[in-house]
């Protein structure tokens, strides 16, 4: 219910125009305010042309992503093959038990497992071990952790491991309508029609991306084009708050540090990186200001509440205050002034695949 609104607050993190504590005000607030045009040179961007990739979507990725989502729908009692033994190269679901002296040890059970028979995922002998076992037999497997295993309590521990083979999952040619018909996914009811379905989805997505590459394309080709004064200090302290925020939530989700993070993707101190984004990020905004107030795309009041009132009411939120939590509406005003720019840019851009 909820995916309009999702998708704007994370190209709001994305662009930078969240507030962070104790910023400057000549942020999201006060940029529509602020004399850009003291700062920028616009370039010439009546006949910008830039060249991207067109919208294209991968076979591959299709085909797996279909078997992905067809498989994810069966189970022993709905299109699971279960007339045959395990052969390598299967992937089956099964539910395992480890015990080590008759105890169950930690991470040694899952229930509906997916395992491919020569992932080699699990230890020696655990795959191995299933094949030629019937769908619905339950086998004792007696196993020895490996002596240089990563926990290393288990380290050359002798386990048995107790297997139930529920099925077998079907390949790509073993699809069936009758399955599909139980995904309750609307105007979905075959293969065929599930495949266009998947397709559609991916296609979708493709062109969000190319929008999203033409937007980049168009957006480095004027900053390219165009001459920046020295930006104030506090300005750019206020996206470099943004960013250290951004990137700190981001770390965090790898259980990394800021510093490790940054080092290990952006090979840079954080304290380059940090100066790099800030600065660049800033210098975006005030272009995207300048030619906003020189084609009159600035957003009113009255725009403003209406389009906060379309994207909360899209969003499934019962009030604008709900959506906007604890940002301002003048981050979302920039987030729209942006739209209308790169709509503009888009609309009067030469673009080529």
């Amino acid at each position: 219910m909820r995916k309009k609104a999702a998708g704007l607050a994370a190209v709001l993190l994305t662009v930078g125009m969240l507030t962070a504590c104790g910023e400057s005000k000549e942020t999201n607030e006060d940029l529509k305010q602020m004399k850009v045009e003291k700062y920028v040179t616009l370039g010439d961007y009546s006949n910008l042309s830039v060249s991207v990739a067109p919208a294209e979507v991968d076979q591959d990725q299709w085909d797996e992503l279909l078997l992905a989502v067809y498989q994810s729908n069966v189970t022993a009692d709905n299109g699971g093959i279960t007339d045959r033994a395990v052969a390598t190269g299967d992937t089956v679901i099964i539910d395992y038990e480890g015990k080590k002296d008759g105890v169950a040890f930690e991470g040694g059970t899952a229930q509906n497992a997916n395992l491919t028979i020569g992932s080699n995922r699990f230890i020696e002998g655990f795959e191995d071990g299933l094949v030629g076992v019937m769908p619905g037999e339950t086998v004792d497997l007696d196993l020895t952790f490996p002596d240089g295993y990563d926990n290393a309590e288990m380290a050359g521990q002798e386990v048995v491991f107790t297997v139930t083979v529920h099925c077998i999952l079907p390949g790509a040619e073993e699809m069936e309508d009758a399955v599909v018909a139980t995904m309750e996914i609307e105007d979905v009811g075959t293969v065929e029609e599930l495949k266009q379905y998947v397709y559609d989805y991916l296609m979708e997505e493709a062109e969000t991306n190319y929008t999203y590459s033409v937007q980049d394309a168009l957006i480095n080709a004027l900053m390219e084009d165009s001459e920046f004064q020295e930006l104030p200090q506090t300005f750019l302290d206020s996206y470099r708050a943004i960013c250290l925020a951004s990137i700190g939530n981001l770390a965090a989700s790898y259980n990394a540090t800021v510093e490790i993070f940054v080092k290990y993707y952006y090979n840079m101190s954080t304290d380059e990186y940090l100066d790099q984004y800030s600065e660049m990020q800033a210098k975006q905004e005030v272009l995207l200001q300048a030619i906003a107030n020189r084609e009159g795309l600035t957003v009113s009041d009255e725009e403003l509440q209406e389009k906060l009132n379309e994207y909360a009411s899209e969003g499934g939120f019962e009030t604008v205050e709900e959506m906007v939590g604890d940002r301002s509406q003048e981050e979302y005003r920039n987030y729209f002034m942006t739209e209308k720019v790169l709509d503009y840019l888009m609309d009067t851009a030469e673009i080529t695949e």
